[in-house]
């Protein structure tokens, strides 16, 4: 099982935001914790299970191992990950 964070760069509040999803909620809260991450930072909407993190933040996350994705070298995967992370935003089981 893997945890992957995207290159999405997304501007807000003067820096840029990425997201931080996984192939099971487990690894995610996981990963969000050794960042430090709170748990109260959990976005488990429809629009996809996820965690916002900053570039700093994305960068670390690298470095304990999290697989970079390119939303645009990647699109099958991206597309694959986004579908696991909004059917666990659901309560669905991956």
């Amino acid at each position: 099982m893997t945890v992957y964070v995207d290159n999405a760069v997304t501007l807000w509040r003067g820096r840029r935001w990425a997201h931080l999803m996984a192939d099971t909620l487990d690894e995610l809260h996981a990963m969000a914790q050794a960042l430090g991450m709170p748990r109260r930072a959990f976005q488990d909407k429809t629009s996809g299970a996820h965690y916002d993190v900053d570039a700093e933040m994305r960068e670390r996350a690298i470095v304990l191992g999290v697989v970079a994705i390119s939303r645009h070298a990647d699109r099958e995967l991206v597309h694959r990950v986004i579908a696991r992370a909004k059917a666990q935003g659901r309560g669905e089981a991956p």
